[in-house]
């Protein structure tokens, strides 16, 4: 029983000895899709952003590589949409992300895993210093059309209750933090500090406590039921019917063409 106990013992100290050991970087052998950074540049009311995503798909695996720089500006900035993409493996487990509104231009931001060549994303690898974690910028025809029209994943778009003020201190809130982890990696954690876990941690640093801790958070597929008991969703519609409302796959395919593609799925 002695030798057991010292066996169990000594696996936990050298399992301790080598997560400390694991630092995060931004220097590896990136994924083509992760290579660049998106970053931002904070000036007065306007709001310069670098490496937006475009990219152009064929299939999830086959696309070709487009980044675009933009200049938006705060004062124009009036509606957040929260993204929420079950995954069809497990409808608990999902990706979730927002969308920020400039009238009727729209650039999203979503807190994802920064994987290397070869890499897929594993949430029990998450849990153990395996990803480092980025915040993606990018155009609504990627990032929402990715999930989609080559994913085949179901989506809902749902625009969310906030002022305008609350909306605008979030979207700089994202951007530092896109910018500081550009300089400072970090690691994503599946359960401290992923995708939705951040977008939480986002708004209670802005509204302390808005959003009390729920299992929902950790199942992120249920999220946009916690969002709706909370309040967040603007709609007078039961959940379910909600839920059918924002659902935006078949609009996305008719429109995956338009130019005004952000427009067409939010009609």
């Amino acid at each position: 029983m002695k030798l057991y106990k010292y066996v169990i013992l000594t696996a936990i100290l050298l399992f301790v000895v080598w997560q400390i050991s694991l630092k995060p970087s931004n220097d590896r052998n990136w994924s083509p899709d992760q290579t660049a950074l998106s970053y931002g540049e904070i000036d007065g009311n306007l709001v310069h952003l670098y490496n937006i995503r475009n990219f152009t798909y064929t299939t999830t695996d086959d696309y070709e590589i487009k980044y675009y720089d933009k200049t938006y500006d705060l004062n124009k900035l009036d509606s957040v949409w929260f993204i929420v993409e079950p995954f069809s493996a497990w409808q608990a487990a999902a990706h979730t992300f927002l969308s920020f509104g400039f009238g009727d231009e729209y650039v999203a931001i979503s807190v994802e895993i920064r994987k290397t060549k070869g890499q897929t994303f594993n949430p029990f690898l998450g849990l153990f210093r395996q990803y480092e974690t980025t915040y993606v910028i990018g155009d609504e025809q990627d990032l929402i059309k990715l999930r989609s029209n080559y994913r085949k994943d179901t989506v809902y778009l749902y625009p969310i209750n906030a002022p305008q003020n609350g909306i605008q201190e979030m979207f700089i809130q994202m951007i530092n933090r896109a910018n500081k982890l550009k300089e400072q990696p970090e690691f994503y954690n599946t359960i401290t500090n992923s995708c939705t876990t951040a977008i939480v941690h986002h708004i209670n640093s802005i509204a302390p406590n808005e959003i009390p801790f729920n299992w929902k958070i950790l199942l992120p597929g249920y999220s946009d039921k916690y969002a709706y008991d909370l309040g967040w969703i603007k709609t007078d519609l039961p959940f379910e019917q909600t839920r059918e409302k924002y659902k935006i796959n078949e609009k996305a395919l008719k429109y995956a063409d338009s130019p005004d593609f952000s427009q067409k799925i939010r009609e």
